[in-house]
């Protein structure tokens, strides 16, 4: 570990007796880490990893990332790969691994035999760092295409137009206080420039489809099938219809039989986090709105408990209630919108289309006249809210939750929890073990449909949650049909927890200071997650005191929610392979930032 000032060394992110428990069975191996957690040797990564899976109750690898350490003052220029655990009850352990910088130096050994909600964030980090993971099944490129140059997430890497590390840019402001708009600039202009050494050039794009296709013959082959068949290879996306233009599915058939499924992400990446790492602390939060879209609420307050975890900030009562009120009915939309979305995936456009849409109209209502905006709200702030209620906003929240939303939830039930077509789609397919659902990093709707009674709000409760009175609705056969029927519980759930906060929300500030758009955080780094309607969001920050983020990197509900896919969807039929997918719940802004 670089030498650091003393006091930056704090035993944080992990349990104390964790950490004695891990010295003691690895002595001289394992230290304190810069900021939080454990420091492990390369070599003992898979060793540690398992001894805290099994004998010390962390079975669930929620979050696997890096950082690039280059030009830091009294740091030696490494890449730092984090890994954060968590146990089912509560509280999570922080393990850290520094690697050279350099490319063929820059690996370690895979846990992927272990978790494999490692698959796809270890090819993140590969994809975006460079970091080759020894003993990875399929160590490939995941959001950016085979023969891009470079990896985008380390700090020497620099974009088309690049122009500086972090905003405000200096071409704003060229005549001093008041900014020119990007419409302004242009690629021909003397102030944007390409970074030295650019130059454009053709990509080999056939060798994408050549890993994939190999992945794809390979795996789950059966020696013993009795009809020597031919099987083959179709690609579902990105322009299916249920792929909704942005994801694409390869799937290997045998005849109508699903035998292999490769997921294939990228093609609406915009790289979210670079964008987050130029930004001041501040101006990420609008951008968090545009992740999971559907929930632009929820994706503030995620990113805000991180931020307030580095900054320590206390937040007022009346604030916690308002975020709260807006966080139910943000869960209430999405079980709707994705219960509506279902329904539509499997043709029955009427049912779903109407009631979700025009329910979800009434609480964008709400949510524009408390924000200012009906889609990407900015509404969130360190340390509270932007804004206080507007009068007569509690009255109308009040007739939403307390009558028109239990009627139209009900009836939309009815329609499809009862329909025998729904029943005979989704009874019995896509069926997903607890185990499995654990061990891949499952979280929210998905994996309490599999029997888990696992959510944030109960587990580690933030905010108002331990002192609110609802229960996690659980259900057990782990298929489609459980997946859809769990959000409805979900959503009486949540209208239950909104009587209690609209009827008691106190007076008082709504926010503890008013940060300046130049926030300066301090060194350190956290993760920090809340229980969001599609499960596990979380903010990986570390901050070197500056006005801007130094590493700023979401754990992505959707995109973990996938890594079961093609167990899900392996022995089904072709017509099946919509339902499951359908059954999940995502939303592609947040798969691919």
């Amino acid at each position: 570990m670089a030498e650091t000032p003393q006091e930056a060394v704090q035993l944080k992110g992990i349990p104390q007796e964790t950490f004695q428990a891990l010295q003691e069975r690895f002595p001289e191996a394992v230290q304190p880490a810069r900021y939080e957690g454990a420091l492990v040797p390369a070599e003992k990564i898979v060793e540690v990893v398992r001894f805290l899976r099994d004998e010390l109750g962390y079975i669930f690898l929620s979050n696997l990332t890096a950082t690039d350490y280059l030009d830091v003052k009294g740091v030696e220029p490494h890449i730092d790969v984090v890994y954060h655990l968590f146990r089912m009850q509560g509280g999570y352990a922080a393990l850290h691994v520094e690697i050279p910088r350099e490319i063929g130096k820059a690996h370690l050994p895979s846990v992927t035999s272990l978790f494999p909600s490692a698959m796809l964030q270890e090819r993140e980090v590969y994809d975006m760092f460079g970091v080759k993971f020894d003993g990875h099944p399929d160590l490939r490129r995941l959001l950016m295409w085979e023969g891009f140059d470079g990896y985008p997430l380390r700090k020497d890497w620099k974009e088309v137009y690049y122009e500086g590390e972090t905003k405000p840019y200096r071409s704003r402001y060229p005549k001093g206080g008041h900014p020119i708009y990007a419409e302004e600039l242009s690629p021909l202009k003397d102030n944007i420039r390409y970074p030295e050494g650019w130059s454009p050039q053709a990509w080999d794009y056939d060798e994408a489809d050549r890993l994939l296709y190999e992945r794809m013959l390979s795996a789950h082959r059966d020696p013993d099938k009795p009809l020597k068949t031919d099987e083959m290879i179709i690609n579902f996306g990105p322009h299916h219809p249920s792929t909704h233009g942005v994801f694409r599915m390869a799937v290997r058939l045998d005849g109508e039989t699903v035998r292999h499924l490769e997921p294939v992400f990228g093609y609406l990446h915009r790289n979210h986090e670079k964008i987050g790492e130029r930004n001041t602390w501040i101006q990420n939060i609008p951008f968090t709105d545009r992740l999971d879209y559907i929930n632009g609420m929820t994706n503030n307050w995620a990113y805000i408990v991180a931020l307030e975890k580095l900054l320590g900030w206390e937040v007022p009562e009346r604030a916690e209630y308002i975020r709260v009120i807006v966080g139910e009915f943000s869960r209430i939309v999405n079980h709707m919108l994705a219960a509506g979305f279902f329904s539509n995936e499997l043709g029955l456009y009427f049912t779903g289309s109407l009631y979700a849409l025009e329910e979800r109209e009434h609480i964008l209502d709400l949510f524009e006249a408390l924000s200012g905006a009906r889609m990407m709200f900015n509404y969130m702030r360190p340390g509270g809210v932007r804004y206080d209620l507007p009068e007569g906003w509690l009255e109308k929240a009040k007739a939403l939750a307390y009558e028109r939303i239990p009627r139209k939830v009900e009836q939309m039930a009815h329609f499809l929890l009862d329909n025998d077509v729904v029943k005979a789609r989704t009874m019995g397919v896509g069926v997903l073990p607890p185990d499995v659902a654990i061990a891949s990093g499952i979280t929210g709707p998905v994996l309490r449909a599999s029997g888990v009674a696992y959510d944030i709000r109960r587990a580690e409760p933030y905010s108002l949650y331990d002192q609110l009175d609802f229960d996690v609705a659980v259900r057990t056969h782990g298929d489609a049909y459980d997946r859809l029927a769990i959000r409805f519980d979900e959503i009486w759930q949540s209208l239950r927890i909104l009587r209690q906060v609209l009827e008691n929300i106190p007076e008082g500030p709504i926010v503890a200071k008013k940060p300046s758009h130049r926030l300066k955080v301090p060194a350190g780094e956290t993760y920090g997650r809340i229980e969001a309607p599609k499960g596990e969001l979380g903010f990986y920050l570390v901050s070197l005191g500056k006005f801007n983020p130094y590493r700023y990197h979401i754990r992505s509900t959707s995109l973990l929610n996938l890594t079961a896919l093609s167990d899900m969807t392996r022995g089904l039929k072709v017509a099946d392979i919509v339902t499951v997918l359908g059954s999940i719940d995502l939303t592609m802004g947040e798969v691919d930032r």
